[in-house]
């Protein structure tokens, strides 16, 4: 009676330990991956406050959202790159209502290949969209709304060849070739003609002959660089421009993109953050209001400046 479970314990050991070699063998195959994903999500706050401050001052407090979440595939001489950013801004001052300081939502996506493990260089293929989540505004007019969600949004898809040095911490593409799709989705905005697409027509008696066109198709040239790199200890400086010129409408006017960032690591989760965001497009025209009346004016440069420090959480 006792030879049963003896050999019953016997079969048990061997087809466990069978089980868990195969196991064993199995389990480093299946954790390879070529994927890397970085995240990060964080929240910057700045305020002030007076009470009583004879040189006078509006107390104020701003608050920043942001996230930053990228997937990149890398296999032989194959590399994937997709990126996702958001920004949200707002700000309250006494007396004055909420109002919106940052928005935006961006996607990157750039398909490469290289012939061998010696160069820098890649045959690629990349592919942007931006727009905003919300409606914007030429304050203190909050009722009339000169930007909105896909109003403009912006489609950029080209081939080209682009450089990658990871011991420069630099990303240079250029394309001959890059279709920019501008999209005005608000009839309103398209009507008016904003951000370049064909305005609405009128007969001498003001009836509307015939609707703005909600898209815009050019043919151009594009050139981005991308720099982030640590220049001191716990300081990092990153750097994105990108300029595209249109051949088939008034070739050698240059958009640009100009996006700096200085990023001070107190600790692994606090970090100061010091900006500017320049912009110049030929398409956007300048608001400005004059006496109740919202008057467009010709393109200028928009610069936008950032300092503030909050909590920063990457996993």
């Amino acid at each position: 009676m006792k030879l049963v479970p003896t050999l019953f314990l016997l079969l048990l050991l061997t087809t466990t330990t069978g089980f868990a070699q195969e196991i064993t063998n199995v389990t480093p195959q299946d954790t390879v991956s070529n994927w890397i994903k970085k995240n990060s999500v964080g929240f910057d706050i700045s305020q002030i406050a007076f009470v009583n401050w004879s040189a006078g001052g509006t107390s104020s407090v701003s608050g920043l959202l942001k996230g930053n979440f990228q997937r990149i595939y890398k296999k032989d001489n194959y590399i994937w790159a997709n990126e996702l950013i958001v920004r949200y801004g707002l700000n309250k001052q006494d007396g004055i209502g909420v109002r919106k300081t940052d928005d935006a939502v961006h996607i990157n996506s750039t398909f490469g290949y290289r012939k061998d493990t010696l160069t820098n260089w890649y045959h690629s293929a990349k592919f942007n969209f931006n727009t905003q989540f919300t409606n914007g505004y030429s304050y203190p007019n909050k009722e009339i709304a000169i930007s909105k969600p896909f109003a403009p949004a912006y489609i950029f898809m080209g081939i080209g060849a682009e450089n990658i040095n990871k011991e420069k911490k630099r990303k240079f593409y250029i394309s001959p070739f890059t279709f920019k799709k501008t999209l005005v989705l608000d009839q309103t905005l398209a009507d008016q003609g904003a951000f370049g697409v064909t305005k609405a027509t009128y007969d001498s008696e003001g009836t509307m002959l015939t609707r703005g066109k909600r898209t815009k198709t050019e043919l151009g040239f594009l050139v981005t660089t991308q720099f982030k790199k640590e220049i001191f200890q716990n300081i990092n400086f990153e750097n994105r421009l990108s300029l595209y010129s249109d051949y088939l409408n008034h070739f050698g006017n240059i958009d640009i993109d100009w996006d700096m960032q200085l990023e001070l690591i107190v600790n692994r989760y606090v970090k100061a953050t010091i900006g500017t965001h320049f912009i110049y497009d030929d398409d956007i025209k300048s608001k400005k209001e004059v006496d109740g009346i919202q008057i467009t004016e010709g393109p200028k440069a928009q610069l936008k400046q950032l300092l503030g420090i909050g909590i920063l959480y990457e996993f």
